[in-house]
Parts: structure tokens; C-alpha cells; sequence
């Protein structure tokens, strides 16, 4: 598993008469770990579903390694990319470790069994996302944070070079959040993944997009792009944004009750 270029140019999506995502252009490098970010209705999803093949450009390209993934046969761009959905509403009348197994099934022909290789990488996928004691548990019993570790082991199992995760950390505790990112982070797979946690977005992420009424307001690193001003107008937020001095990434601590710093430079200085 490597990772592979992907490149979206100038991508705009639509519903209808309703525009999705307008004029969105993203690299994200072999191996890079890049977060898409910016609040609910944005198009975060809306650019995932693009990129995993659901939702069709009315406008732009999107390319994995210089071709058009849109043009691609189904089998290759399974192999190719893997996608970790939200909400998926799946409901597999599997053991957890069949369901992880489907994530062999683009590098099989039809009706092949497991071989020796398919039961290593299947046993290191539950492993990942601490699932190794779920395995021979039915899915459809499982929590809701407990099936989206299984989803993750299955899309981990596909060996991608290409993994999109539309936000992997729901229903996931602390330690699991951490863990999963931590797996993310060290795969040699280009990683584009939809946060809402801008801390960990900050400290998982190597550059970030922050999208906004389906455009890209602000791209670069983390520490480029999360500022107080931008939480203001993006968010509608007050922030102070500081270094961690341990992990070196920014870290955003928001401020309640106080009005964002879009108002208060929109309003001018109090009157006395």
C-alpha cells in the first residue's frame, strides 16, 4: 500500500437547482493526511462523495494518480480507494470479521476464499482500531461506535491508496478518536479525511482545507489556517489559538458568552 496523488480542479457539484460544492480545486500528495473542515452544510461531505464515486461533477475533475476516477473501471478504483462514510445505515447479518473481509473482495476473483495474506492483513485490521475481541460477534449487535472501528477495519483491510473518511471519530470515545487518527496518521496511504474536532484536525492533519458555504475559504497548514479571525467568520466563534508546547500544534480553546470578533470588528469600538 502506497499513497497516491489525488487532484481536485475546479470540481462544482449540484442537487437539483441547489449547489452543493462550487469551484473547488485540493491536492493532497502521496502519503499526506490532508482534513477538510468547516461547519455543518459546507460541503465537506458533498467533495467526499465526488472523490469515492457517488456523486458526479456537474463541472470539474477529479483525478487519483493523473486519471480521471470517474473514468476508471469499478474493480480498479476499488482498489485504488477505500471510503468510510457517515451513517452508513449498513446492516450486515455478518460476524465483525466478515465484514472486515470485505475489504479483500477488490482483490479477488469471484468466488476465491481467503488465502494465508487475506487472514494476516484482516487480523492486523481488527488490531488497528482495537476490534480483535469483536470478531466473531454479529455487526448488527454492535454500538454505533464499535461498528464505525469495524468500518474503518474493513476500509483498512482494502489496502487503499487512497483512503477517504467522511468523520471517522463519531461515536468513537477519547481513546479511540486518538487511536484511529494515530493508525491514520502512520499509514503510507494519502489519507483525505472530513473532521469537525479542529484540534485534532490541527495535530492529525499535515494541511487542512476549511470549506464554507461549498467553497474553500482558506487552505495551508494548520497553524496558517486556524486563526481566531477565520473561527470568527467561518464559525461565527470567539477563539484564542495558541502552540501546544508539547505537541507544537495549534490548539483552540473557544471562549462562550463572548460575541465572535467578525461582530465585534463589524460593529466598530464600544461607545462610551
Amino acid at each position: 500500500m502506497t499513497g497516491t496523488e489525488l487532484v481536485i480542479d475546479g470540481v462544482t457539484l449540484t442537487a437539483g437547482a441547489r449547489r452543493l460544492v462550487e469551484d473547488v480545486s485540493l491536492t493532497a500528495r502521496p502519503g499526506e493526511v490532508i482534513g477538510l473542515v468547516g461547519p455543518n452544510g459546507s460541503g465537506k461531505s458533498s467533495l467526499l462523495r465526488a472523490v469515492y464515486r457517488v456523486l458526479r461533477p456537474t463541472t470539474g475533475r477529479v483525478d487519483v494518480d493523473g486519471m480521471d476516477a470517474w473514468s476508471l473501471p469499478v474493480r480498479q478504483l476499488a482498489r485504488t480507494v477505500a471510503a468510510v462514510v457517515q451513517e452508513s445505515g449498513a446492516e450486515f447479518d455478518l460476524s465483525v470479521r466478515e465484514v472486515v473481509a470485505m475489504g479483500r473482495t477488490p482483490h479477488k476473483q469471484l468466488l476465491d476464499g481467503d488465502t494465508p495474506e487475506d487472514a494476516d492483513l484482516i487480523r492486523s485490521a481488527l488490531a488497528a482500531v482495537d476490534a480483535t475481541d469483536l470478531a466473531h460477534r454479529p455487526f448488527d449487535r454492535l454500538s454505533g461506535g464499535e461498528r464505525q472501528r469495524v468500518l474503518i477495519a474493513r476500509a483498512l483491510a482494502q489496502q487503499p491508496s487512497l483512503l477517504v473518511l467522511d468523520e471517522p471519530t463519531n461515536h468513537l470515545d477519547i481513546r479511540h478518536q486518538l487511536e484511529v487518527l494515530g493508525t491514520l496518521r502512520q499509514l503510507p496511504a494519502t489519507v483525505l479525511v472530513a473532521l469537525h474536532d479542529l484540534n485534532l484536525a490541527a495535530y492529525y492533519c499535515d494541511r487542512l482545507y476549511v470549506l464554507r458555504d461549498g467553497s474553500v475559504t482558506a487552505s495551508g497548514s494548520p497553524v496558517d489556517v486556524l486563526t481566531p479571525q477565520l473561527l470568527a467568520t467561518v464559525y461565527g466563534v470567539t477563539s484564542e489559538v495558541t502552540i501546544h508546547p508539547r505537541t507544537g500544534a495549534p490548539q483552540v480553546t473557544f471562549l462562550p458568552g463572548a460575541p465572535p470578533l467578525a461582530a465585534q470588528v463589524e460593529a466598530g469600538p464600544p461607545v462610551s
